[in-house]
């Protein structure tokens, strides 16, 4: 069923003239490493970013400083594992592999593409909860940071976040009836200028905090055990903060979609290496920057987020302009990770029902003589549906942070490490026991007992906001 795709799209352009299509069939692709790359950092660079002056403080200067660095390394070089694995036996005229499950189906067989699919598709649903959420807490901190500059820093500034979520859904089905990744660069591009925009803010503000003399006490080591922090406290925390950065540097759920935007010539494996790799050194220097400096300014009582949870009031109308720049990419980001999602549902049903006009028909929206878009009758109900669920469960589970890092450590392993691990060792025929098959199994082992150390601190975390929070009636 999953090769079954390219020939359907193949043998609908038959006749079609060469030149606008491309080998598999489909529309030619016209993406580059620039796209690719907007298409990369909107995706790793979420609102997380602000968090990590919290993790920074948990591992201290050392362990915060070498674990950013070291999955920075991490992912690149697993993500160019992946990238590798685009087209099955030649990397220039073999057969595409358009999804990340039809890669692993490719190279490992249908029991791992099954495993991988489950994996691959709770994460991403899981990611779009988790951003609903998120943004949503940024518009209330507009709203609370107005509150605090007119009553006080003291006064009680709580709002339901659940208006902001619906008006967020409501805008959410609008863009969602953008087609595929190929019609997504521009929101891409701007999601991935907005993230620049409040991380240079948040570094910016930091900074300022830092030189006039206020910044926090900081320590080699991060937060001390004492009588507000106990040992497994600490111990607990720094597997959550390990797991944080470790996630925070994951694409590989959307790494295999966004490179089958990409056009050929030149190879697309070569042109997605020097993606990663821009969008990866570009992470990295702000990551450091925000966790360095948001740590440098707050010490070891640095907040969960610089911009939400008040770390800074003032001058409140930029701590308000870099909350809208958080909506902003978090709104693009959204669509980045449900594109698989509405993907995969829309392949399923052109092999189940390939007759079917609510399936296939597409209906133009001219202006004149122009044709601005078109709506598909499939795309608008189930994309619909797909995001009135998705804002329903944000309002059920206030607490679906938890569960989305918990969500994380379960993901992280086998879609950014196990799998492109396995794909290159079958596709290069590497031998058992050989100093480079050897090197790799240690590779994904470590990545495996990180994954495992996040979960245990996510179950706390879960386990802790169980019983605080109740569905539905979640104030910020």
């Amino acid at each position: 069923m999953v090769g079954t795709r390219d020939e359907e799209f193949a043998a609908s352009y038959k006749f079609a003239d060469e030149g606008e299509f491309d080998d598999d069939g489909r529309s030619r692709r016209t993406g580059t490493v620039w796209t690719a790359s907007a298409h990369i950092i909107t995706a790793i660079i979420g609102s997380g970013v602000l968090s990590l002056a919290w993790g920074t403080a948990q591992l201290g200067w050392i362990g915060g400083i070498a674990t950013l660095v070291i999955f920075s390394g991490i992912t690149l070089y697993t993500s160019n594992l992946l990238a590798d694995c685009y087209r099955s036996s030649d990397p220039v005229n073999g057969k595409r592999n358009s999804t990340y499950m039809e890669q692993v189906q490719a190279n490992l067989g249908r029991l791992n593409c099954i495993a991988c699919g489950i994996v691959q598709y709770a994460n991403l649903s899981g990611m779009v909860i988790g951003y609903t959420i998120t943004a949503s807490i940024s518009m209330v901190a507009v709203h609370k940071s107005n509150c605090f500059h007119r009553k006080g820093h003291e006064a009680s500034c709580k709002f339901s976040s659940n208006p902001y979520m619906i008006g967020l859904g409501i805008f959410e089905i609008f863009l969602s009836q953008i087609p595929n990744f190929h019609k997504l660069t521009w929101l891409s591009t701007v999601a991935a200028i907005m993230s620049f925009g409040y991380a240079s803010i948040g570094v910016g503000l930091a900074l300022a905090r830092i030189i006039s003399g206020h910044g926090g006490r900081t320590t080699l080591t991060g937060v001390e055990v004492g009588i507000d922090v106990s040992a497994a406290d600490k111990t607990f925390r720094m597997f959550r903060a390990l797991g944080d950065i470790a996630f925070a540097y994951s694409f590989s759920q959307v790494l295999v979609e966004i490179q089958d935007t990409l056009r050929s010539p030149p190879a697309e494996n070569k042109v997605m290496k020097k993606a990663n790799t821009i969008a990866v050194f570009t992470t990295t220097a702000f990551y450091m920057m925000c966790g360095c400096f948001g740590y440098a300014a707050f010490g070891n009582s640095a907040p969960g987020n610089m911009l939400t949870g008040f770390g800074f009031y003032e001058p409140f109308w930029l701590v308000d302009l870099a909350n809208i720049f958080i909506v902003i990419h978090l709104v693009g980001a959204y669509q980045v990770f449900a594109q698989p999602v509405y993907s995969k549902m829309e392949s399923w049903a052109r092999e189940k029902w390939p007759n079917s006009m609510f399936v296939k028909a597409e209906y133009p929206i001219r202006v004149g003589t122009k044709t601005v878009m078109s709506f598909n009758l499939l795309r608008l109900t189930w994309r619909t549906l797909f995001v009135v669920v998705i804002t329903t469960l944000a309002m059920a589970m206030p607490f679906f942070n938890d569960i989305l890092a918990l969500l994380g450590s379960i993901g992280f392993w086998p879609l950014t490490v196990y799998f492109p691990v396995r794909m290159y060792i079958a596709k290069n025929k590497i031998k058992p026991w050989s100093l480079r098959w050897l090197m790799l199994q240690l590779l994904s082992f470590v990545c495996l007992l990180v994954s495992l150390a996040a979960a245990c601190g996510s179950i706390q975390g879960v386990s802790e906001a169980l019983q605080t929070s109740k569905p539905f009636e979640f104030k910020v």
